[in-house]
């Protein structure tokens, strides 16, 4: 390769990695435009990134911003709620810049959610907060969107967490902080969202699973915020438990080996599903082990043939895994046994 073509090729690179980048918030607002586009876009990008030919990813990517200028917010779309007040969400302080767009979310990244909420005239058999895994981006289309969707038409009402990621360049306090943030403000309106304020369920995918976990390692029981950000200032919403009633794992259980401190921790029932191709499973069978071993409620469901990643993918036309979908029926019975049947 002589040094023109080394050049280009890092060009090429350049321009792809920011591109990506900035169809990442895109993807994490998909409840503000056309679906069907946002399908679209994630081919797109799929199709950019894993081409070897830098000629063609090239023409790839000035098509895939092309389409991306294309796109318009639909003229009801939601806004965004935010976590925290301005300058005054727990962090550690320590990112500070995102070199060749190395994270999808920058150092001003503020957490937030959008509610996909049910009719009036439906009664509501609880809460569930959506967390995409990865570094969300387009895995927010499938695990967090769609499964919200899925949820409402079970009759729960669906949250989708767009949080710090449990990954770098943030902490697992980071991340735990925010989904345990979103557990409170939805126990203060639980009134409003026509539910008990023990009926908050959180299920997270892959990544967003240890996400789930952390939030219950660090803010379950008596834990404060303070515990972890001694110059977070409490507010009104932290007087309300930051640790869910139910917690859906779905692929993303701990590392194998990765030990918890259960002093502090109250570790709500938990129901685990997951692929038999998926090498998750090799850490599902050390966690349920751990948590059987200290009397924590635990339901594991595992499907033939499945691989990782694959909840929500029927966004994309994938029906290939129909046996993965019952992992919804199964979450919806396994959060009424606990819950109970009443909707509050």
């Amino acid at each position: 390769m002589n040094r023109d073509t080394e050049t280009l090729d890092n060009n090429v690179a350049r321009f792809c990695s920011a591109l990506q980048h900035r169809s990442v918030a895109y993807f994490e607002d998909a409840p503000c435009y056309p679906i069907e586009k946002l399908v679209k876009l994630h081919g797109m990008r799929r199709n950019m990134l894993e081409e070897k030919e830098e000629a063609k990813q090239l023409e790839l990517a000035k098509e895939y911003q092309e389409f991306m200028d294309t796109l318009c917010k639909l003229p009801d779309a939601p806004s965004r709620i935010y976590l925290w007040p301005e300058g005054n969400m727990p962090a550690t302080g320590e990112y500070l810049e995102n070199p060749d767009f190395r994270y999808n979310h920058d150092p001003d990244f503020r957490p937030y959610m959008y509610e996909f909420l049910l009719p009036e005239n439906v009664t509501p058999k609880g809460a569930v907060i959506l967390c995409a895994g990865g570094d969300h981006g387009d895995c927010v289309i499938h695990e967090a969107y769609q499964s919200c969707l899925d949820f409402n038409k079970l009759g729960y009402q669906s949250f989708m967490l767009l949080n710090r990621t449990n990954m770098m360049p943030y902490t697992g306090q980071e991340c735990g902080a925010d989904a345990a943030r979103l557990i409170r403000m939805i126990r203060k309106d639980a009134s409003k969202y026509r539910i008990r304020e023990n009926q908050v369920a959180f299920a997270g995918f892959s990544n967003g699973g240890l996400t789930g976990e952390e939030c219950i390692r660090y803010y379950s029981g008596n834990q404060k915020v303070t515990d972890h950000f001694p110059d977070y200032a409490p507010d009104e919403l932290d007087g309300y438990s930051g640790s869910p009633d139910a917690f859906l794992c779905i692929y993303g259980p701990r590392w194998e080996g990765r030990e918890m401190d259960y002093t502090k921790v109250v570790y709500p029932p938990v129901f685990y599903a997951v692929g038999m191709e998926d090498k998750a499973l090799d850490n599902l069978h050390w966690v349920y082990g751990d948590l059987l071993a200290r009397g924590i409620r635990a339901e594991v469901h595992t499907f033939t043939g499945v691989p990782h990643g694959q909840a929500g993918v029927s966004i994309f036309g994938n029906y290939e895994y129909p046996n993965f979908e019952l992992w919804l029926s199964l979450a919806d019975a396994f959060m009424q046994r606990i819950f109970g049947k009443s909707g509050g």
